[in-house]
């Protein structure tokens, strides 16, 4: 796949164009171009293969050069204008769908004034989310999963001093950095005592055979701040932190700043945005939830996303805590009634101090020979995005009922797939197609790291390109086929593969995969963090989003907010859709370049990086 530059649009079409003599200058130089048949060889024509080709790339230069020379005309006498303003500096960690008061005014109540709810708060203010002052680019991974610079986060420093919990205690503050405990330094601080203490409760020799036990993909409900799942990711094991909404000391934010894959979410009255059978692990650690609460459907909220055979291990006071579970400090929280895990056909492996062990059954006809157990559901379990908390038990009669230890230890089979509806060639062929793309990606993005990337004063050169990219974001998954090169090739990054509702829901695939997904309505803001992914990549969104008639507008100010500063967006779609985004993205300042892919296709390539702006 060869590739071809058009010139920086960014400048392009940063300016709108002044109604005055320059536009007819302008026209005539175009046609002036035209008629002398300019044709100056350039980088451009190098890479043009046939006449076809040849065509596009001559329209593609001349009008090029056509639009250079309106803005050299243009700057002599206009200033510089940005479409877009920043936003307010209360906006600086501003997450949408989050408004408590709005949500109070609403009617909402009994924990529900915390949940997400995006129909009450339709922001139309199109503004840049920007940086806190002292906002500095993440340190590239594996040094950014230990140290963190203390102005990218919203924890203050009363926050850390009182705060008690585990978690917390393996942080240290040192100016403006806070500094957790390294791998060697885990063993000290009992997180690594903790993962070999679960492996023995569930019958493993050492915390290094959860795969071979059928654990890929682990749900860390309430994470603290990622030193258990940064553990998990060190044995192989995609650990996703998921965790409330919260205005300052974000366990989501935190983690992502450390390079973890995180969501926020919660229990309080939607299911999770995931289909039924998803996980092989759930796990808490004093995450605050009083799981006997609403006549234990936070549990059949948990057997529903785990896989038959899966384990929910549970670190908590064995005492109940009296009182709402919504808002609950951490430690008042009580562990689930032998009653409740009996109805869910649970078998508890183990206790030991404070940590129980449950599984859970492999014997689908287990729940309905309980005697006054809890129903089953009716019907297939369809997409889970945002649906109310059912007091039922789903997933029994789903064909991807498969207890995690019966699954193969390698790639997935072709019995696999075909559980899933995919044909094993087509699979085949998403895979090498993703192979190459990768390549060419990373050949794109490599020099314009290395030659274009604009140093901040007193920056050394930076280091090797796989360390400058760690949270990616997909968009558009489909089958997880860029997570799967990604993997392949060895690159330090891990992908939050997104399956946009309304399109096939391959999540369940993803997962089987032991990777990262949810599902998401881009017609709504995404739960994260402002600042949180370094890449962004969407192939076919835009057109998706044009079928689903949601705003190109929205969409490009919510990828901006998640976005940090100088990091990369790619984008895979049609020229014309393309093309509207190339202009909205130029006017939020980002450097943006079209790639025709000349492969005969109206598809192009939509690179962009976001500037680092601080005012």
């Amino acid at each position: 796949m060869r590739s071809s530059w058009y010139g920086k649009p960014s400048l392009v079409f940063s300016h709108r164009p002044p109604f005055n003599w320059l536009v007819f200058g302008v026209v005539s130089i175009f046609v002036l171009i035209v008629l002398l048949g300019c044709s100056s060889s350039s980088a451009f024509d190098s890479v043009t293969a046939s006449v076809g080709h040849n065509i596009y790339s001559s329209y593609g230069r001349l009008h090029e050069q056509a639009v250079n020379d309106y803005l050299q005309l243009k700057n002599l006498g206009a200033n510089h204008v940005n479409d877009f303003g920043l936003c307010g500096k209360e906006r600086e960690n501003y997450v949408p769908c989050y408004n408590v008061s709005a949500n109070l005014l609403a009617g909402f109540k009994d924990g529900e004034e915390f949940d997400r709810h995006c129909e009450l708060s339709r922001d139309q203010r199109h503004c840049l989310i920007r940086s806190p002052k002292d906002y500095k680019i993440p340190l590239t991974w594996p040094s950014g999963r230990d140290v963190i610079w203390s102005g990218n986060v919203k924890l203050s420093k009363d926050q850390f001093l009182s705060s008690g919990t585990m978690t917390k205690r393996l942080m240290l503050l040192e100016e403006n950095q806070i500094a957790f405990h390294s791998d060697d330094g885990m063993i000290v601080d009992g997180i690594k005592d903790y993962s070999h203490q679960i492996a023995e409760m569930i019958g493993l020799g050492s915390d290094i055979e959860f795969r071979q036990a059928g654990v890929r993909n682990i749900l860390d409900v309430g994470c603290g701040f990622g030193s258990f799942s940064a553990h998990l990711l060190s044995l192989n094991l995609m650990a996703v932190c998921m965790a409330a909404y919260e205005s300052t000391g974000s366990q989501v934010q935190l983690a992502l700043e450390r390079g973890l894959p995180a969501i926020i979410g919660n229990f309080i009255a939607r299911q999770l945005p995931f289909p039924s059978l998803s996980y092989d692990m759930v796990h808490c650690t004093q995450c605050g939830i009083l799981w006997d609460d609403k006549d234990g459907m936070f549990l059949i909220e948990v057997d529903r996303v785990l896989k038959p055979g899966g384990y929910f291990i549970l670190t908590s006071p064995k005492s109940r805590h009296q009182g709402s579970s919504v808002g609950s400090k951490r430690g008042s929280i009580s562990t689930p009634s032998e009653e409740i895990t009996q109805k869910l056909c649970w078998n508890l492996l183990a206790e030991q101090e404070e940590t129980f062990v449950w599984q859970k059954t492999v014997d689908s006809q287990c729940y309905a020979s309980r005697r006054q157990g809890i129903p089953l559901c009716n019907g297939e379990d369809g997409q889970s995005y945002y649906r109310p908390l059912a007091q039922c038990i789903s997933g029994t009669t789903s064909k991807h009922w498969i207890p995690i230890q019966n699954r193969s230890s390698g790639s997935l089979t072709s019995a696999e797939l075909e559980v899933h509806g995919i044909n094993p060639e087509d699979f085949s062929e998403d895979l090498d197609f993703w192979r190459s793309a990768l390549r060419n990606y990373w050949s794109l993005l490599s020099p314009l790291i290395f030659s274009d990337h604009p140093k901040r004063p007193g920056d050394e050169d930076p280091i090797p390109p796989y360390n400058m990219v760690r949270n990616v974001m997909d968009m558009n998954a489909h089958y997880g086929g860029l997570n799967a090169a990604l993997l392949e090739a060895g690159k330090s990054a891990w992908v939050m593969n997104v399956v946009p509702t309304g399109e096939r829901n391959t999540l369940p695939f993803i997962l089987d995969q032991g990777f990262a997904g949810v599902l998401h309505n881009w017609c709504e803001p995404f739960p994260t963090y402002p600042r949180t992914y370094d890449m962004l990549h969407a192939k076919g969104l835009l057109s998706h989003l044009a079928s689903e008639k949601c705003s190109m507008v929205d969409l490009v100010f919510e990828m901006d907010r998640i976005l940090r500063p100088e990091g990369w967006v790619i984008i895979s779609d049609n020229i014309g859709p393309i093309e509207r985004v190339r202009t909205l993205v130029t006017q939020l300042r980002w450097e943006a370049r079209v790639i025709d892919l000349q492969n005969g296709s109206d598809q192009r390539l939509l690179v962009c990086q976001k500037p680092f702006v601080r005012k």
